[in-house]
């Protein structure tokens, strides 16, 4: 049985492999200081994080369009003894820095504990093999160390997606680990002390269904950083294509030019529900239930240009984002259908340019 794909065959290679050229140009090119432990020093975590060109002409793309005091601010807390909270509202590329920020400092963000509402605390500090367990008893060899574990003895970085997910109970099973640098181990009379390079990242919004509170005691442990929406159209607009365009290479979809037009059509629409108000604000409008955040239009454009390799003339139309943008909207039957079929007769019927839109917006509608 196969345990892992080659990083060429998976379907989503973990970023140190997809960027493993571009960190190995930088790790060559970085004659900075390293923090311990660190592949790369600050300033080129933060150089692979926002792109550039190096002084041997290699390229590296950005992988965050956003403010680059936000990535110092992050990328300097990592190189302290504060862990990093990224905070934001879903689809605010949270998760994606978070994994980068990892192959960039330590080679690895593989170290990772997903937070849902059964995250147990085995996934925080550490478990036992029983089957060891009840043949040996206690002993290292039963031992199943968590990722934090693995993290805090290796010193690597530990990331904890969705936090705000997790029980507080376990979420409060953090706070030895990042106050005091340890996790004991009570039934071997031991603990695990934290290596240098060792650190947390976690990711959370507060803005979702099923959200935990965070305990001030475990906040104060955190220095957070808000990853706010992008700030212009303009940055949504390439943060969409850039990833459209790489989605499409790694699910080998048929070549179909993303064209920029319904790129702009579906970040306006999305930008505009979200906002309350039409780009030029001559208009209110109102707003569904749901996100619309940037990763859903990115989705809403893959999805359009698979229609439109597999069952279009190869050329992506209103038509075949029509229903993607409608199941982003309507979240609600009732009341996100109302707002949707408001905004399409009151915005989208007299823009100019948007006839096809309107027209395969409402037949998906009906």
């Amino acid at each position: 049985m196969t345990v892992s794909a080659t990083p060429a065959a998976a379907l989503r290679p973990h970023a140190e492999q997809s960027f493993a050229e571009e960190l190995a140009a930088l790790e060559r090119a970085d004659s900075r200081t390293r923090p311990p432990g660190w592949r790369l020093s600050p300033w080129a975590v933060t150089r692979y994080i926002l792109g550039g060109t190096l002084d041997d002409g290699t390229e590296i793309t950005p992988k965050y369009i956003g403010s680059r005091r936000v990535v110092e601010v992050a990328v300097a807390t990592l190189a302290t003894d504060r862990a990093l909270l990224l905070l934001g509202v879903p689809g605010t590329a949270k998760t994606w820095l978070s994994e980068h920020l990892a192959a960039a400092v330590t080679g690895d963000s593989t170290l990772l504990v997903q937070g849902t509402a059964g995250t147990a605390e085995e996934a925080v500090r550490y478990g036992w093999n029983y089957a060891r367990l009840l043949a040996e008893g206690p002993s290292e060899a039963a031992l199943v160390p968590s990722p934090v574990m693995t993290a805090m003895s290796e010193g690597r970085l530990a990331r904890v997606e969705e936090l705000t997910r997790i029980p507080s109970d376990v979420q409060d099973a953090l706070i030895t680990v990042l106050s005091e640098k340890t996790l004991p181990v009570p039934e071997l009379g031991t603990e695990v002390q934290a290596t240098r390079g060792f650190n947390v990242i976690a990711t959370a919004n507060d803005r979702d269904r099923g959200v935990n509170d965070l305990s001030s005691a475990l906040r104060r442990r955190f220095n957070t950083v808000v990853l706010p929406v992008p700030d212009s159209v303009e940055d949504e607009i390439d943060i969409v294509s850039r990833r459209v365009a790489a989605l499409g290479r790694s699910l080998e979809l048929p070549e179909v030019p993303a064209s920029l037009s319904e790129i702009r059509r579906v970040v306006t629409v999305f930008r505009e529900l979200r906002e309350g108000a039409t780009a030029d604000g001559g208009a209110k409008v109102k707003s569904p239930s749901g996100t619309l955040s940037t990763a859903e239009a990115i989705s809403v454009l893959t999805n359009g240009i698979a229609l439109a390799a597999h069952f279009g003339d190869g050329t992506l139309r209103p038509a075949d984002v029509a229903a993607g943008i409608h199941g982003a909207v309507v979240q609600d039957p009732v009341s996100d259908g109302v707002v949707w079929r408001e905004y399409l007769e009151t915005v989208a019927r007299d823009r100019d340019g948007w006839d096809d839109f309107y027209r395969a917006c409402r037949e998906v509608s009906r």
